[in-house]
């Protein structure tokens, strides 16, 4: 399991994130839903340990042990991986080599055109491609889905999965999600659209860094609907409760 214990984070200007406490369960599909600005990704840069997003107060518990000190490195090993909403461009490194970690891996060429057939690409046209400026943001991103199904992480925290992808790709990205689910992985989708709600059982339901609400996808759904987009006062809770 995965959790948060009491978990805050400032900045040198404010503070972000306030008193969390959340569980990640295997055998569950999360959502972590909220308007623009809510602190949702801070969530996910937090849990996997970004070098500016210490918490100042509470712990991060992976399976029991206390990983609030470990690094990005020392967490991925551990299973927690991380698909950045703006995926990364690597000059000089081709999508082989991404996929194998620069051949660190020993992975088999079928398994890398499974991978990349998964996710919507021609292994023919891709494998040899770069990972630059001439992939598309939502190119770079099915690339990074890829990976996902080749490494099989135990959590995977995916930040607005569906940003700069057409909606036919939304397939894939559930494809991907149910994926996950069947190895016996947890996905966490971190979103501020509904569209991505459908395929989770478990949502929280954030507003300026503070847990608004949490249960059942289609109760933190109903919630978001009803609080949030007819809320006066974005990012703004009274007293962290629900309008």
């Amino acid at each position: 399991m995965l959790e948060l214990q009491n978990v805050s984070y400032k900045t040198q200007e404010k503070q972000i994130l306030y008193n969390l406490n959340m569980k990640f369960i295997p055998g569950h599909k999360y959502v972590v839903i909220g308007t623009n600005g809510a602190g949702k990704s801070t969530i996910g840069y937090v849990i996997m340990g970004l070098s500016s997003y210490k918490p100042f107060e509470g712990k991060i518990l992976l399976d029991n042990k206390d990983i609030t000190s470990l690094s990005v490195t020392e967490r991925a090993k551990l299973g927690l991986t991380l698909m950045w909403q703006e995926p990364a461009r690597f000059d000089g490194l081709t999508i082989e080599n991404y996929l194998t970690l620069g051949g660190k891996l020993t992975i088999q060429k079928s398994e890398l055109i499974e991978s990349l057939e998964f996710v919507g690409l021609n292994p023919k046209l891709y494998l040899n491609r770069y990972v630059d400026k001439t992939l598309s943001g939502g190119e770079r991103k099915r690339v990074e889905l890829a990976s996902i199904i080749l490494l099989k992480p135990k959590y995977v925290i995916l930040d607005e999965p569906d940003s700069g992808i057409d909606l036919m790709s939304l397939n894939i990205i559930n494809d991907v999600v149910n994926y996950i689910s069947q190895y016996g992985g947890t996905p966490i989708i971190i979103t501020h659209r509904e569209e991505m709600v459908y395929n989770t059982d478990y949502g929280y339901l954030i507003c300026a860094g503070k847990i608004l609400m949490h249960g059942k996808t289609e109760d933190v759904l109903k919630a978001f609907r009803g609080t949030c987009e007819v809320c006066e006062h974005p990012n703004v809770p009274l007293n962290g409760e629900m309008r």
